[in-house]
């Protein structure tokens, strides 16, 4: 292949390139797209955005998106200004919870719209410039590592407080430290993301241009990309998920397959079965991590390392994009689980939403007293399973 080609991942996470010629290889030889050392013949007069696969596509698509603005949006809103209003909810799980509340919340009101754009309304085709182009996506990245690794260190944490509760626990610095180190370790490694994206013209229908938002990169650096994205697979999935694996094991057999010395007053029984509810919970995030990122990885290693599979497929083009689609509905499922399930952080907000109607309706009460009555408010059993300190 010649200098001139590239390797993109179109507007998604890394795990997913194709080979395109560039628009000055595009001039000479118009209708031919080009993968890897194989051709693949376009019809001058096809356009993959008008099929019926599409559509239907595009339709599951929407509906994800839309989805994940207003479950993401509204729900992990709902989380963070429940958090930063009652110090009872801080314990150390809801902080490093918190982690994905906001990456989530970011990417609902920030990225999704664009996506949108993106996706259904311009069908594939970018119009925001390489600014945005970079930032989108870049963004769609560090959220996505910093969800993994704080669902990591929520399974170390279970790990450490019902496996070895003897052991102290982490102290709030050191908790500060670990979210620090969540966040600085999903931007450095998503930098690349950032680097190589850029916008490309990969299809011309009619003398109508597609522009494509993507990750970039030449022909020459092929291996480089490889050896990213296994760097990427090994330590943003296979890692985290072999070890949550290996501590909700090893939690499931502390706290279901091994007996509890001593006298069982009622409160051990309470706390026993919170803490279970806890762990079932978290495996079921993890399982439905594991089956929301597991296709869209696997996708993207066959795309990638044995592009023969997809080269005669017209539409798997779409089909990726509806695999990432529901990849990224994960966050969803997230939300749901921490911030509806297992945490009483609606009850909470609307006694938010309480403490401002009082406050206006009853002026002469200060706002002091208000905050007395209700920051006040003991800790929930939710709240205490999802804490379990």
């Amino acid at each position: 292949m010649s200098g001139c080609v590239v390797w993109i991942p179109l507007f998604s996470s890394p795990g997913s390139f194709i080979s395109i010629p560039t628009q000055s290889q595009a001039a000479s030889f118009p209708f031919n797209f080009s993968y890897g050392d194989y051709d693949m013949p376009l019809d001058e007069d096809e356009d993959v955005t008008n099929s019926r696969t599409f559509f239907a596509a595009k339709i599951v698509i929407g509906m994800a998106l839309v989805g994940i603005m207003l479950v993401c949006g509204i729900g992990n809103f709902i989380f963070i200004a429940a958090l930063a209003r009652y110090k009872k909810l801080r314990n150390l799980t809801n902080l490093l919870i918190a982690n994905l509340a906001i990456s989530d919340f970011l990417v609902a009101i920030v990225c999704c719209p664009f996506e949108m754009d993106y996706y259904v309304v311009r069908q594939l085709s970018w119009e925001h410039g390489h600014v945005l182009c970079a930032s989108v996506n870049y963004l769609r990245t560090v959220s996505l590592y910093v969800s993994t690794n704080a669902l990591l260190a929520i399974a170390i944490d279970r790990y450490l407080a019902i496996v070895h509760p003897l052991r102290p626990r982490m102290k709030y610095q050191t908790a500060t430290g670990l979210i620090a180190l969540v966040w600085v370790v999903s931007i450095l490694v998503a930098i690349p993301s950032a680097y190589f994206t850029t916008e490309t013209v990969l299809v011309i229908v009619k003398s109508q241009e597609k522009i494509f938002c993507g990750q970039i990169w030449p022909v020459d650096q092929q291996i480089y990309y490889k050896s990213y994205f296994l760097f990427i697979f090994g330590i943003e999935f296979v890692g985290p998920v072999v070890t949550m694996t290996l501590c909700y094991a090893r939690i499931s057999r502390e706290l279901w397959f091994k007996a509890v010395p001593g006298f069982q007053t009622e409160q051990i029984r309470k706390r026993l079965r919170c803490r279970r509810k806890t762990v079932l919970v978290l495996m079921c995030i993890l399982t439905a991590y594991v089956l929301c990122w597991a296709p869209f990885y696997g996708f993207a290693i066959v795309r990638d390392f044995f592009p023969t599979v997809f080269v005669k497929e017209k539409h798997y083009l779409t089909a990726f994009y509806v695999v990432e689609c529901i990849a990224m509905s994960n966050s969803m499922i997230n939300t749901v689980c921490f911030v509806t399930v297992k945490n009483n952080t609606i009850k909470y907000f609307k006694k938010i939403m309480l403490l401002h109607w009082k406050a206006s309706y009853n002026g002469s009460k200060s706002s002091g007293d208000l905050d007395l009555k209700t920051t006040g408010v003991p800790a929930t059993e939710e709240v205490d399973c999802i804490g379990l300190k």
